[in-house]
């Protein structure tokens, strides 16, 4: 490991530069964003050392929320203090979401032009492949062991077959890992802890403070909070606004796992309870999304963007701008909430075994949602009608053969070996997909 010790911390405006070109450049899911911020803060500009940075990036892994993010925010605040964090967590975030918004008022004018129609066709056979690879990563990643294979598989049953909410499998799955570890003697369970960090002075503000733990929570819960009471006391409850901000509220406190976990659990409530989209739309945001930098969660202001565009009194351009906003609010308040309150105690955090156990059983238990989602996915990808047949407990997912896709199934199959075969660019991938889909519409 390099012994050398970090830079100076950078003044306010060079970090503000070099977090924006990490927003900008940040594409292709949270490992290839993680391994950009590795190069440039801990191998070219060296303004953190190596265990600091795992030590961050075990921390937001623990959290809810998109972890490179967190991550980003975590490094700013590190260096600037709460500004730092704003900084860099906002710049990570609104190029993509300014992206996806136009995009999204893009699909909702135009999305039935034949062009269109196309260019989406083939970016949904090909998210098919992105999310089979996510799965591929995640498993042999998480998968240690006999127990942690059983653990997906039953995630995968109670979440397919039983429609057991997702925080409820969240939550199971952490507490069998937490008592593996209390009570088995689980020691191969737990993680190893990190190597003490190189010695150098540390900001004051990083250091516990009862008196700032309070303060920030005070203010953060208010950021969070305040707007939400005022759109249930303005709007009501059952307006779309106040549905998607309360919606997205809770999502915020349960996405353990990132995007790929929890987006079945949202394309369920969004099209089957709330309305907000049609059943294929969520794979059009999920393929709008992975071309976009930024996180993949950014595919909930796709979400947001045409409920609001559909449902609220609005014109259809202005609701689902408001739509994408309050989505875009209520997604990310709560990550640097999570932060900036937590952030000072992750030491302590750190060598709390039963804690690594839990994580380490809701990262199995996410092997299997992922899972869910690929079948999710393949299912409507791949056939225009799909039905459900209830077995006892079970509820079982019934293709109509009939309505196979042949074409959908061979840009599917080219982008999984582009991508997982040959590591293909997932841009690229994209990108041809998209064409191939445009020239299979217009023939």
């Amino acid at each position: 490991m390099d012994t050398t010790p970090p830079r100076p911390a950078p003044s306010f405006g060079e970090a503000t530069r070099t977090f924006a070109k990490i927003g900008l450049l940040s594409f292709g899911g949270p490992a290839g964003q993680i391994a950009l911020m590795h190069k440039i803060l801990v191998d070219e500009k060296r303004w953190l050392d190596e265990p600091r940075f795992l030590h961050a990036l075990n921390y937001c892994m623990l959290l809810p929320g998109p972890e490179a993010m967190q991550l980003a925010t975590y490094a700013g605040w590190l260096m600037h203090g709460i500004r730092g964090g704003l900084v860099a967590g906002l710049l990570f975030v609104l190029p993509g979401a300014l992206v996806l918004t136009l995009l999204s008022a893009i699909y909702l004018t135009v999305g039935h032009v034949t062009l269109v129609q196309g260019l989406l066709f083939g970016l949904k056979a090909a998210v098919l492949a992105v999310v089979l690879e996510a799965l591929v990563k995640v498993s042999k990643r998480a998968l240690k062991g006999s127990l942690m294979v059983a653990l997906a598989i039953a995630a995968f049953i109670a979440i397919a077959f039983l429609k057991l909410p997702f925080p409820l499998i969240i939550l199971v799955a952490a507490i069998v890992g937490a008592l593996i570890q209390l009570f088995g003697g689980g020691g191969r369970q737990a993680t190893a802890q990190a190597e003490p960090d190189i010695a150098y002075a540390m900001p004051e503000w990083t250091r516990p403070s009862t008196r700032r733990f309070f303060t920030t929570l005070a203010i953060w819960l208010a950021i969070w909070f305040v707007p939400l009471v005022v759109l249930w006391q303005v709007l009501g409850p059952g307006h779309v606004f106040t549905s998607e901000a309360t919606f997205f509220s809770k999502m915020a406190t349960v996405t353990f796992g990132g995007a790929y976990a929890v987006l079945a659990y949202v394309a369920q409530q969004a099209v089957e309870v709330h309305g907000w989209l049609k059943p294929d739309e969520m794979l059009t945001g999920l393929g709008l999304a992975e071309t976009t930098p930024g996180p993949l969660i950014l595919v909930l202001v796709f979400v947001g963007f045409l409920g609001g565009a559909r449902l609220s009194s609005l014109a259809p351009l202005a609701g689902g701008v408001a739509g994408a906003a309050v989505t875009l609010w209520f997604t990310f308040v709560p990550c640097f909430l999570w932060i900036f309150v937590g952030a000072p105690y992750v030491e302590t955090v750190r060598n709390v075994r039963w804690l690594a156990s839990a994580l380490q059983a809701v990262t199995a238990a996410v092997v299997g949602i992922i899972a869910n989602l690929a079948v999710w996915f393949a299912l409507h990808v791949l056939f225009g009608k799909v039905g459900e047949a209830a077995w006892g407990p079970f509820v079982l997912p019934v293709p109509d053969t009939a309505s196979f896709d042949a074409a959908a199934a061979g840009i599917a199959v080219g982008a999984g070996l582009a991508l997982i075969r040959y590591r293909a660019n997932m841009i690229a991938v994209l990108a041809m997909s998209a064409l191939a889909g445009m020239v299979w519409q217009f023939a």
